[in-house]
């Protein structure tokens, strides 16, 4: 299946996506991976995504685009992938129809990870890490420390970052729904969106996602 993974920041799409991809066998591929690769492979594409960072300026779509076309036509991605934080915008969007239409293939499912706006802000803004190992991570309300503000494994300082405070989290969701949301409607008339509740354990959201999946890929059979 090839699936587009879009949803909230704060909806677990990560966490979800590497499921998925376990589950259907197929390539995992997340915006993030696409850059750090590139970058550090030295890639003609990662030396102007690079160049471009190190400026402070946004990478042009055409660069993302480019990297995500070429991890695309992988072998391992030949019977399907599952991407995840591309497209971001309505003309990422309509190049992957163009990329794909080319290449003679099309999209199976645009799966829509549905939360709502302040279990969001409660997901992320209650996140405290540890300052002697960021590794360990605990949730105020979620999967609190014994001590509060004191780390379970080792004891170090628990704090919140800057990028998980509720102001930055708002902002994030503002930005989600001015240059993301469209897309989903850009897919839904194209008849490829599905949508589930993101609410539940991790498994729950596993479970419910497979199945809206399977009856999506059972569709487009028909």
């Amino acid at each position: 299946m090839r699936i587009v993974l879009v949803g909230p920041p704060g909806a677990g799409k990560g966490t979800q996506a590497a499921y998925l991809a376990k589950n259907l066998s197929i390539p995992h591929i997340s915006t993030g991976d696409l850059f750090r690769a590139n970058i550090s492979q030295g890639t003609p594409l990662g030396k102007q995504a690079k160049a471009y960072m190190d400026a402070g300026n946004l990478v042009p779509d055409e660069v993302t685009i480019a990297m995500a076309q070429d991890r695309m036509a992988q072998p391992d991605a030949e019977n399907g992938f599952l991407l995840d934080g591309f497209p971001r915008n309505v003309s990422q969007a309509e190049a992957l129809d163009r990329a794909l239409a080319d290449d003679g293939v099309h999209l199976d499912a645009v799966l829509d990870l549905e939360v709502p706006e302040d279990e969001v802000v409660k997901r992320i803004a209650g996140r405290r890490i540890c300052r002697k190992n960021s590794a360990h991570v605990f949730h105020e309300s979620y999967s609190p420390p014994k001590e509060p503000g004191v780390c379970d494994a080792c004891g170090g300082e628990l704090y919140q970052r800057d990028d998980d405070s509720e102001a930055t989290v708002r902002t994030r969701l503002e930005v989600y729904h001015t240059q993301t949301e469209p897309i989903i409607d850009h897919y839904k008339a194209q008849g490829l969106v599905v949508t589930i509740s993101a609410l539940g354990k991790v498994t729950e959201v596993t479970e419910r996602a497979m199945a809206a999946l399977e009856r999506a890929g059972t569709a487009q059979q028909k």
